[in-house]
């Protein structure tokens, strides 16, 4: 049988704390969860990760495992003959009988060794265990931001079947996105983890919220950035101009000589935050010039360079 190093693949030390050991988990997981990583190894390693921790977090198997003692990685091992309790000693004295040759062990697998481990102590075992928690992110648009929406969401966790073996299996379900989250927003969703153990509570889900680009808007908290595009006679004269916001379309007074990258504020047509509140939509005026210009406004261009005694840049002859 070839040794597998739990504590290294955690990246624990053998006298972590059972806390430790849960937050290197899920650091891990959510690192190689088949649906995040980009590693060609990931779920590979997913699976190893999930395997160590059904079997560190446990005092009795963390407790056999270290009886197994310390060896090299993939280092070919066989258990002592006191490993796992009076079940696994009697079985193996009953192979020894019958074949001294050969190490009842030689042909398992450790995830399968712990498997066992796990099926002659189930009987006895009457312990209630809540269930795991987990870490998940999923993005949504700023209109469902604005509005409220449910998702339907599915990824793969470890859960130990009735033979005792730790298998991905797919876990779905909804969740509903209240108005008022922003980007980063965590979520607590209680008992939508891991199933618990003899009647113990199923863990929560703590779900973190991202938003998805937007054409035209930049979320900044609950507030909202939007560049407004401007002509120069609209800044020079000043102009009425129609702004979209994600409750519909507002009308904006863009004063008399106004300067590109002048910041205005529309109150209340941001993203929504508790109690009906809103935050504030802000217009980054961008001055543009049209791409293709005709001879007649060529003309006046021309005209306002003669009669304009405007110059940008004196303050260079300072």
């Amino acid at each position: 049988m070839k040794f597998k190093d739990y504590y290294e693949i955690l990246g624990v030390t053998r006298t972590a704390s059972v806390d430790d050991i849960k937050k290197a988990y899920k650091k891990l997981a959510h690192k190689y969860h088949p649906d995040v990583t980009k590693d060609p190894k990931g779920e590979e390693k997913f699976k190893e990760i999930g395997e160590a921790y059904a079997t560190l977090k446990d005092k009795d198997k963390r407790a056999a495992y270290d009886d197994l003692g310390e060896h090299g990685a993939g280092e070919q091992f066989s258990p002592p003959p006191n490993w796992g309790g009076s079940n696994q000693r009697n079985s193996q004295n009953q192979y020894h009988a019958q074949n001294s040759q050969q190490s009842p062990f030689d042909e398992m697998d450790l995830a399968d060794l712990f498997a066992s481990f796990s099926a002659s102590n189930r009987a006895g075992n009457s312990q209630v265990q809540s269930g795991q928690d987990y870490e998940l992110s999923t993005s949504i648009s700023l209109e469902d931001a604005n509005s409220g929406t449910t998702l339907d969401l599915s990824f793969n966790v470890p859960e130990q079947d009735t033979q005792g073996l730790i298998k991905q299996a797919p876990h779905q379900f909804k969740a509903r996105i209240p108005k008022g989250v922003i980007d980063g927003t965590k979520m607590l969703l209680r008992g939508k983890g891991g199933k618990g153990f003899n009647n113990g509570a199923n863990g929560n889900l703590y779900l973190t919220i991202h938003f998805l680009p937007h054409k035209l808007f930049k979320p900044n908290n609950h507030d909202l950035l939007i560049d407004l595009p401007i002509t120069p006679w609209e800044a020079a004269l000043g102009a009425t101009v129609s702004v979209p916001t994600l409750q519909g379309a507002v009308n904006l007074k863009i004063p008399a000589a106004s300067k590109s990258g002048q910041k205005m504020r529309i109150a209340k047509r941001g993203l929504p935050k508790k109690h009906e509140d809103y935050g504030d939509l802000f217009a980054i005026v961008k001055m543009v010039l049209p791409e293709n210009i005709s001879e007649q406004e060529r003309k006046l261009f021309a005209a306002l360079k003669a009669e304009s005694s405007f110059n940008p840049r004196a303050h260079f002859a300072d």
